[in-house]
């Protein structure tokens, strides 16, 4: 059974930077998940996540980002290489996620996956404030909703906190006979070469 990491990067002190803690306060608390599932709140990017690329095939990256001209809370789906050569979009962590998969890939570590990222409004608060700006908590329902459509897409079966299975509405729809959208872009080989 493929093994699937949910890695959640940010930091709570920072605003906005806070919203893959935020996506991952929300899969945590409302949500149980197979064994083969497993969430990290990884706070900072660092290198201690290598472990994490190793013992799994899968990654779904949570990730503020900036720079995209986009309006704050939009969310994006994109591979890890793409933020790397794009001119203006950045992480707004210093260890960005293709680092750590170049570094895996040096170690003889290789996963698939994608990564989420959420377009910030305030990157750099004067002072230290934990909470979103009223756009990026307005977007947090559909950054998980987009992790929760991965999961759906990669035939993870899971339930709400309560027990109770989740059915997505694309199968609640075909139950009650109403047409339903088409699924997800393909996935990305996060499979890294070094040069």
């Amino acid at each position: 059974m493929e093994k699937i990491a949910i890695i959640c990067v940010g930091n709570r002190l920072m605003l906005d930077d806070g919203i893959g803690p935020a996506v991952f306060d929300e899969l945590t608390e409302k949500y149980s998940f197979p064994e083969h599932v497993s969430i990290f709140d990884a706070g900072c990017m660092t290198m201690d996540l290598l472990p994490v690329v190793r013992d799994h095939d899968f990654l779904i990256v949570v990730d503020a980002v900036d720079g995209t001209g986009e309006k704050p809370g939009t969310v994006f789906r994109f591979a890890p290489e793409d933020i790397a050569g794009h001119p203006v979009m950045q992480s707004l962590h210093d260890l960005r996620v293709i680092d750590l998969l170049n570094a895996a890939s040096l170690l003889g570590y290789e996963a698939r996956g994608i990564c989420f990222g959420i377009q910030v409004e305030n990157m750099t608060p004067a002072t230290i404030a934990e909470g979103l700006t009223p756009d990026l908590y307005d977007a947090l329902p559909l950054a998980v909703d987009s992790v929760l459509a991965e999961l759906v897409r990669r035939d993870v079966r899971f339930s709400y906190a309560d027990g109770t299975p989740f059915v997505p509405p694309t199968q609640q729809a075909e139950l009650a006979g109403a047409p339903c959208a088409q699924g997800l872009a393909d996935e990305v080989d996060f499979s890294v070469r070094a040069n």
